[in-house]
């Protein structure tokens, strides 16, 4: 493709390495946060993965109760998969970006 065809299709030229590059996700520059915003960051990953794996398994356990009849209690979707899954992630996530975050603070120094 040529740039004229990169340009009108919506693509920059450069954006692909960047997305990739170190430092960003996805196009964001995570490697310039400071300390609030990864542990901000890392709170609110946590969270949202506590909610969505939290809403998986009330559909998985009201599916089970309907298919088989059985009469399993919907506060183990909080207990043993949104809890266990919230809290690994937080930790991943707080442990990525603090790293990232440290590296930062011994490059400059």
């Amino acid at each position: 493709m040529t740039q004229d065809s990169d340009v009108s299709a919506g693509v920059k030229a450069g954006a692909g390495a960047r997305a990739f590059g170190a430092g960003y996700v996805f196009g964001i520059p995570v490697g310039d946060l400071g300390w609030f915003a990864c542990l901000l960051m890392g709170v609110a990953s946590g969270f949202a993965a506590f909610f969505a794996a939290t809403f998986c398994a009330i559909f998985a356990i009201l599916i089970w109760n309907s298919a088989t009849h059985a009469n399993v209690d919907f506060a183990l979707s909080y207990r043993v998969v949104g809890l266990p899954i919230g809290l690994s992630v937080m930790a991943a996530a707080l442990g990525i970006l603090g790293t990232m975050w440290l590296r930062r603070m011994l490059r400059k120094a």
